[in-house]
This record gives structure tokens, sequence and C-alpha cells, in this order.
């Protein structure tokens, strides 16, 4: 797999439609996503001294994180709603090579800022619920 540029990871959310149609969150400048997994520890006495994991166990769970300029698109509405009542929506990430990561989130923060001198930028926080689908 080559290299990928960073303007084509982008964070897109659900329109409440079904089937669903995705929109790209405008504005954003940087995009980070965090893949985690808790282990369970199956280590005993039998282990030799080494530590021992449950392959499949543990809760799984996608982070997202991003921050840009304030443009007022429909998508940073819907993003901005779904934060003040604490809704779960539909977010797709897409990557150049046109893999996508599909799964429910929550807005977990929402953060604008503004100098006197320069444009409104903002920083949000997502957490999946549920599973997170790869394609």
């Amino acid at each position: 797999m080559g290299a990928e540029s960073g303007r084509a990871f982008l964070l897109k959310i659900g329109n409440g439609g079904s089937p669903v149609a995705y929109a790209t969150v405008a504005g954003l400048r940087t995009t980070q996503l965090s893949i985690n997994g808790e282990m369970v520890a199956i280590t005993s006495k039998d282990s030799g001294g080494w530590r021992e994991l449950l392959s499949g166990a543990g809760v799984r769970s996608v982070s997202v994180s991003g921050a840009g300029v304030f443009t007022g698109s429909a998508a940073e509405v819907r993003l901005k709603g779904n934060a003040l009542a604490g809704v779960i929506d539909d977010y797709r990430l897409s990557f150049e090579s046109g893999e996508t990561l599909s799964g429910r989130f929550l807005v977990t923060r929402l953060d604008y800022a503004g100098d006197y001198n320069g444009e409104r930028s903002y920083t949000i926080a997502l957490e999946s619920s549920g599973a997170v689908v790869a394609a």
C-alpha cells in the first residue's frame, strides 16, 4: 500500500435517512482515528512467566477527533445538533484508498474558538457505540 494524502482522510455524517447518505463535515483540517481494544489476561501458573491474552475478548471501540475551520455547512449544523442533544448518529471515515469505516458514534466533545483577528475554529471528539465496520 502506497502513501496516502491526509486531505483525503474525511469524516462524514449521515443524513438520518434509510439508506443513509453521508455528507463530508466541512472545514476539517485534521482528523485522527484510534482503534482501541481492551485486553483480557488469562495468565496462569502454566504460562511460564509470560502474560497470555484471550483472543476476541474485551471491549473494542473507535475514537475519532478532528479540528477545523467553521463553515456553517449543513453537516456541521447536524453535528452540533447531535452534540447538544446527546444523539448517537451514523458517521463514516473515508480514506484515499477507497476504504471506509462506518458506525454509530456519540459526539463527546465539541469546542468552538475564535480570535479577534482570525477565523472561527472547532474541535470535535466522537466515540463509537456498537460495531464499526470496515469496507
